[in-house]
């Protein structure tokens, strides 16, 4: 049986509609190997020092005082002998809210060299990270607000600074001050607080300049909390696929295919940070670090999970071009062959997803478009018997798949180029079908109409009996 063009038309819409099922398995597949590489990746920078946020340095200065406690005591009754139990308030000396105390002048140098760590099939970028900081305190002894009672330790004044994880402090740790070196520690770290180091530096009243030179690995970013009343800091790298972060961007930045450099300058009003207070006011800091991300521009995961989406265009417009140069009067394409048609192209990217995992994007698409043209093109040939047909399915081919790995190598005109190609194939459609006769040929006995054929009516024939 031999259907009409718009039939057919309806009947290849509903198998390319029908290709979301594999393509929506595929997804699934690329979401499982994606996941897999993310926590890869996720346990590599773990164990390599993982993302870094550097937080401080800050001056803390202890605070003794009175301090109220409620204290119990049982007491018995001499007269019933029952013991019976009173709160009593109880003063004496302990610790108070100590007094916190930021930098008035705050200037770093960060230096970062990436290199690579693989495990199994996946490489993640890593850096090392030297740092230079250069910074003083000014103690505002008539301004402190005290209590009565209170009394400032002086002596037991130290300097903090926290870092993310101090399994990532490698090579140098020095502080100088006033050019007098000073030993650090390791910051023993509680429930509510990160990691870092500590340096006892007694009374600060006399201190001027301090520096503290700290070599470190990381991860994913690095991010530095502007801590001063005036804030230089400068940061290079031999990255080339920077992404600025945080709460301030750059006021200038270098970026080539070398590496990239980037300054900031923050001044005091532009964070909401007290110089010296009595409160900590670390992660109020720290929400307001800034620095770079170490990004990986589009990689082959996000490509594959986006040539899913893009998969049932594609799709559609093979069937398409498959059905408007079929011969017209040969045997009609099978709908089992527009299926098998689909299912090569849903394979072709997870084709793309395996090869790209051992020898990269470009690669891999190059050899798995190749394959999937190759395959559609013999098929088109010998199945589908197009003859001199076959080079318009092969040249379309090529030039979908070049199109899809220009949509996929930029995720900023995706869009653009999806459209487009969508838009361009409808009007090619429009123009080529301009002249057909969707209802087909009429058969005997019908007429046109916009619901279907309609019977003709019967024709009346009247006869006239001769009267003998």
């Amino acid at each position: 049986m031999k259907w009409s063009a718009g039939f057919r038309f309806f009947i290849v819409g509903v198998l390319a509609l029908l290709m979301f099922i594999p393509l929506f398995f595929v997804g699934s597949i690329i979401d499982s190997r994606s996941d897999y590489s993310r926590s890869t990746v996720n346990s590599i920078e773990s164990e390599w020092g993982g993302a870094q946020t550097i937080n401080g340095p800050q001056l803390v200065i202890p605070v003794e005082g009175p301090v109220k406690r409620n204290e119990q005591r049982e007491i018995v009754d001499p007269e019933t002998n029952r013991v019976r139990t009173e709160v009593y308030e109880v003063t004496e000396q302990g610790r108070k809210n100590s007094i916190f105390v930021y930098p008035e002048t705050f200037d770093v140098t960060l230096n970062t060299t990436s290199e690579e760590r693989r495990r199994g099939i996946f490489n993640v970028p890593v850096y090392r990270a030297d740092m230079d900081m250069a910074f003083a305190f000014e103690i505002p002894t008539g301004s402190l607000r005290l209590e009565e009672g209170e009394v400032i330790l002086w002596d037991q004044a130290y300097l903090k600074l926290s870092v993310s994880s101090n399994r990532a402090l490698r090579g140098k740790a020095e502080l100088l001050v006033d050019g007098k070196p000073v030993p650090l520690e390791p910051l023993a770290r509680s429930n509510n607080s990160s990691g870092g180091i500590v340096a006892n530096i007694g009374d600060p009243r006399q201190l001027n300049d301090f520096s503290l030179a700290l070599g470190f690995n990381g991860a994913n970013r690095l991010l530095i909390a502007p801590v001063g009343r005036t804030n230089q800091i400068a940061m290079t790298s031999d990255w080339p696929h920077p992404s600025f972060t945080g709460a301030f961007l750059p006021d200038g930045s270098e970026i080539s295919e070398t590496g990239f450099s980037a300054n900031w300058t923050i001044p005091h009003l532009a964070r909401s940070l007290p110089q010296v207070s009595r409160s900590n006011y670390a992660s109020t800091a720290q929400s307001e670090a800034f620095g770079v991300r170490y990004f990986q521009p589009n990689d082959f995961y996000q490509k594959a999970y986006r040539a899913a989406r893009y998969g049932i265009l594609f799709i559609a417009l093979t069937f398409l071009t498959v059905l408007l140069i079929e011969g017209r009067t040969g045997k009609p394409t099978h709908p089992v062959q527009y299926i098998l048609i689909g299912l090569a192209q849903s394979i072709f990217v997870l084709l793309m997803v395996s090869f790209a995992e051992q020898i990269g994007f470009g690669l891999a698409y190059g050899l798995a478009s190749a394959a999937t043209i190759g395959l559609l093109t013999m098929f088109g040939f010998v199945a589908l018997r197009l003859g001199n047909r076959t080079y318009v399915l092969s040249g379309m081919l090529i030039v979908l798949y070049s199109v899809l790995y220009l949509i996929l190598r930029s995720a900023d005109y995706a869009l653009l180029a999806g459209a487009t190609l969508s838009f361009v194939a409808l009007a090619g459609t429009m123009f080529a079908t301009r002249n057909e006769d969707w209802y087909g040929p009429p058969k005997t006995g019908e007429s046109g109409g916009w619901f279907g054929r309609k019977s003709k009516p019967a024709k009346v024939v009247e006869t006239t009996q001769k009267e003998n």
